[in-house]
């Protein structure tokens, strides 16, 4: 489904996410109206590996590793320099915000597509984050291609990654805890 340019709803380590190839500028497009979310407002990416991940920086950070490596809690860097993605996937100013997950479906899935995948809350843009599969609305479970049958009974945690900037300059900014 994903390499069709299709959009599918996945359990991540977070909350259910609407997923799609995150370097397939249409498919990004589908999640965006999907959701009834604006294009200025980037998607987060999944990718499997920190190998994986400095295919589409520019530059990997040193202390982006060390922050990978030691963090228990699902953490997300936005990066500058964000290549090999599609064009909406990132943010005007060529940044982009990468998660590496720790959950074993998300690894699975990521490893077999070979390719970073978007994440964003399974909601429709201004609505609560689902935090079960009972609570994802109609209209998203109708709008995606594919609905993975994994983990649906699972209650996922209530809290959303931490989400980090690095700058050009080194500094990290916690935008979100």
């Amino acid at each position: 489904m994903l390499n069709l340019g299709g959009t599918i709803l996945y359990p991540t380590d977070t909350i259910w996410g609407i997923g799609c190839d995150a370097t397939n500028y249409r498919a990004a497009e589908k999640v965006y109206k999907l959701k009834g979310r604006v294009p200025q407002k980037s998607l987060i990416v999944l990718v499997d590996s920190v190998e994986k991940l400095r295919d589409y920086v520019g530059e990997l950070p040193e202390m982006a590793i060390d922050l990978i490596e030691s963090m228990t809690d699902p953490l997300t860097i936005i990066y500058p320099g964000a290549r090999n993605l599609a064009k909406n996937v990132m943010a005007v100013d060529q940044t982009i915000a990468v998660r590496i997950p720790r959950d074993e479906f998300c690894q699975e899935l990521l490893k077999a597509f070979g390719k970073p995948i978007t994440s964003t809350s399974a909601n429709l843009s201004g609505e609560p984050n689902p935090l079960s599969f009972s609570k994802i609305s109609q209209d998203i479970l109708n709008g995606v291609d594919y609905v993975v049958s994994v983990n649906q009974s699972r209650v996922n945690r209530p809290k959303a990654s931490t989400i980090v900037r690095i700058n050009e300059d080194g500094e990290i900014q916690i935008l979100r805890n």
